[in-house]
């Protein structure tokens, strides 16, 4: 879109109105009284999340990672709380076609070092077959634990999409917490930069004044072709899979059916 030089910028469409300094300061101090409710209604409902009961399981359960099986209770590495996430996973699929969602996460955390500081682990589990997951962890250059969790119910395996919190007892192993959908987005500080943004996401969902870009379809921006263009379709990768020393283009994302 372009405008003539002569064009008064305050009325440009899609753009937010231009003022003095003061007056925005003004609008700002009024919506900071909003986001710090918003911040002690989210430490409140943290606190809550720490009141809530856990259910033990049998933290001997066998998974599998770069040595073999081992049990559950190995991925605490030695510390006491757990945090994993559930990635979900197509059988057979090269690795454009894996889960663009579950990519934002595991690429989001790909360095624990401040949980691992606080006394907590993290871990990455999928249903995928173990030599499926490791070409997948090795092309996209992942450094945290990936185990698959193949043919293991919950709560060590179970539904995948989903961020899960375990503690550890000596050897008694409990679950704590679980989260999914929206849930996962704490870990996804895109999600959250960009929301301090004018034009936000740029979903079609989301609530704009009138006159701003029109939105797209939620997480358009996940996944892009060769060119760096947005697309779902089949020569298309996650976005940071393009990073990746041997991303070549592709003609299909090779799905033979539904995620595990």
């Amino acid at each position: 879109m372009t405008t003539k030089q002569d064009d008064p910028a305050g009325t440009r469409p899609g753009r937010p109105p231009i003022v003095d300094l003061a007056t925005w300061q003004a609008a700002r101090d009024e919506l900071l009284a909003r986001e710090k409710a918003h911040t002690r209604e989210g430490d409140a409902i943290a606190a809550a999340r720490r009141r809530l009961p856990m259910v033990e399981f049998d933290g001997t359960v066998e998974v599998v990672g770069p040595e073999g099986p081992v049990p559950f209770l190995d991925l605490f590495q030695g510390r006491d709380e757990l945090v994993i996430y559930k990635h979900m996973w197509y059988d057979g699929a090269p690795h454009q076609g894996q889960c663009e969602g579950c990519t934002t996460t595991a690429w989001h955390l790909k360095d624990a070092v401040y949980l691992n500081a606080r006394g907590v682990s993290f871990a990455v589990v999928t249903t995928g077959r173990w030599d499926e997951v490791a070409s997948y962890v090795e092309f996209m250059g992942y450094t945290q634990p990936w185990y698959s969790v193949r043919g293991v119910d919950g709560p060590a395996g179970g539904a995948m999409g989903y961020l899960t919190c375990y503690l550890r007892d000596g050897d008694r192993v409990f679950l704590t917490y679980s989260t999914t959908g929206r849930g996962n987005e704490p870990v996804n500080g895109s999600m959250g930069l960009l929301d301090m943004t004018p034009y936000g996401r740029g979903e079609a969902w989301e609530d704009k004044p009138e006159g701003w870009p029109e939105g797209r379809g939620p997480c358009w921006y996940w996944r892009s072709d060769a060119d760096g263009n947005a697309s779902w379709g089949s020569t298309s990768r996650p976005v940071p899979q393009w990073t990746r020393p041997g991303a070549t283009p592709v003609e299909t994302l090779g799905r033979r059916g539904h995620h595990h």
